[in-house]
């Protein structure tokens, strides 16, 4: 299965380099950082009755694709707008909305006692968003065992490290103060590290919340850990090198 898994993820990667050729869009370093965890989800997890949000929506084009995959006609975009019908549950883009949303989605779950879970994709960014605090307690407080969000932690913000722009410290200790189960994944790029933390169940009575190291652009190693591919769009000799990196000349 695993071996599968690693020849999607590289297609993803090459369709969504692609697109962003096409389209004349940016954001690759954020986009290749969450290709694992969204190959893991829809390819594995998601269940027909679970709700996925992706938050960090400046990532979206893969997204997008792997939802054109499954039967979905999203429109490709950088910053989602709502449509259910083709598996863009809420708006996102500005950043610490999607925790929030998600929070109240799966409190109505709770309220009406409907099966399913939701499922929130932020970058780490995010976790310095006042909103997300709220989301936290809030979700705690309910005590919504159907809600999981996963950090795309790659430690990189817009043009700087989240180090150098508002450090976050020892992340896990600050969800677990706040009564979240806590999970972390050293390597958010191996399906053998991924799908095991991502198919536990919630400890009952809390929400859950994977923490996922991961490279930003991974995939493209003169492109990886390097800021300035938050929003830089491709271009010139890069095209050729970014082709020549992910195997397709």
């Amino acid at each position: 299965m695993y071996n599968d898994l690693i020849v999607k993820a590289k297609k993803l990667r090459q369709d969504t380099f692609t697109a962003f050729i096409e389209h004349g869009e940016a954001h690759l370093g954020g986009s290749f950082s969450i290709i694992e965890m969204l190959i893991s989800l829809f390819e594995v997890v998601l269940k027909q009755e679970d709700k996925f949000i992706l938050s960090k929506a400046h990532a979206s084009f893969p997204l997008c694709l792997l939802l054109k995959e499954n039967g979905y006609d999203p429109k490709l975009t950088t910053h989602l707008e709502i449509d259910p019908k083709n598996g863009i549950h809420c708006t996102t883009g500005s950043l610490g909305h999607g925790l929030p949303i998600g929070t109240g989605m799966a409190l109505a779950r709770k309220l009406q006692s409907k099966p399913g879970k939701i499922y929130v994709m932020m970058s780490d960014g995010e976790c310095q968003e006042g909103t997300t605090w709220e989301s936290l307690l809030i979700a705690a407080k309910h005590k919504l065992d159907n809600l999981v969000v996963l950090i795309d932690y790659n430690k990189i913000q817009a043009l700087t490290t989240l180090d150098e722009a508002l450090p976050l410290h020892n992340l896990p200790s600050k969800f677990k103060a706040f009564n979240w189960d806590c999970a972390e994944v050293n390597n958010g790029h191996s399906f053998e590290e991924l799908l095991p933390v991502l198919q536990e169940s919630n400890a009952e009575g809390k929400p859950r919340v994977i923490i996922a190291h991961t490279i930003k652009g991974k995939g493209i190693k003169p492109f990886e850990n390097d800021p300035a591919w938050h929003a830089r769009k491709i271009k010139g000799e890069e095209l050729e090198l970014g082709k020549k990196e992910l195997g397709m000349i």
